[in-house]
């Protein structure tokens, strides 16, 4: 993988207008969150504190949603865009118990400054931007700052298994973004996505079944895919009650 300084991300202009225009573009963005909320209530929602890592957490919107569900919540957010840390900070205001960090995924995993484990770790439309490789890495790297028991959820964009399903997948996205237009939820023209989707180098997105293998053979339990449509998929799993 590109090394963040590289990639669009690192290009403010990019970043926000990605943060402006994900509800046009992104399919059913909304109700992936609300699935994420669901998996907090039934799996963490308690009385003990949890520890959350928010991973590529763009303008804070998982980090949000979970403070808005658990006041008690200790949430550090990293991200190697000073932008979208920026427009976090601004989104999740001054109250909750909140940490910004500056790092990319690489970074991260090479120089390891976090503090503690986590009760939660969960990503957003970010880890498809590494190869392989260093996804394969960066699910080893969560599986060992997760407590025992504790949980790592992924929402992303995978690679179909055949390009027949491919070309299907990318038919139904662009037709979800024409009735976004259609029905006045945006006054852009957002046609154009899929191909800049493929276009663009940063986008290396593996399949699902890759992906859950990868989680199982790193040791995650329960790993299971929670949610899909078309490319759009949220998946992940749980560390071992006795794993260290």
């Amino acid at each position: 993988m590109s090394d963040f300084s590289d990639t669009n991300w690192a290009d403010s202009e990019f970043a926000r207008e990605y943060l402006d225009n994900a509800e046009a573009y992104v399919p059913f963005r909304q109700e992936m969150h609300k699935v994420l909320g669901l998996y907090y209530r039934n799996f963490l929602l308690g009385e003990a504190p949890k520890s959350v890592l928010d991973l590529g957490c763009g303008d804070g919107i998982l980090s949000l949603i979970v403070a808005g569900l658990d006041e008690n919540a200790s949430i550090t957010l990293v991200d190697g865009s000073q932008e979208m840390l920026d427009r976090a900070a601004e989104r999740l205001g001054p109250q909750g118990n909140f940490t910004c960090l500056r790092s990319s995924f690489q970074e991260l995993a090479k120089n390891d400054p976090l503090e503690g484990s986590f009760d939660l770790v969960m990503s957003s439309l970010a880890i498809h931007h590494l190869n392989r490789e260093d996804k394969t890495s960066l699910y080893k790297y969560v599986f060992s700052c997760l407590k025992p028991g504790g949980h790592f959820i992924n929402i992303d964009v995978v690679l179909a298994p055949t390009d027949e399903l491919e070309n299907w997948y990318m038919q139904v996205w662009e037709e979800w973004i024409v009735r976004r237009k259609a029905e006045g939820k945006t006054d852009r023209d957002f046609t154009d996505i899929v191909r800049r989707y493929h276009e663009n180098p940063d986008n290396v997105p593996d399949t699902l079944s890759f992906q859950l293998k990868a989680l199982e053979e790193t040791g995650y339990a329960h790993v299971d895919c929670f949610y899909k449509h078309g490319v759009f998929v949220i998946f992940g799993g749980r560390k071992g009650s006795g794993d260290r």
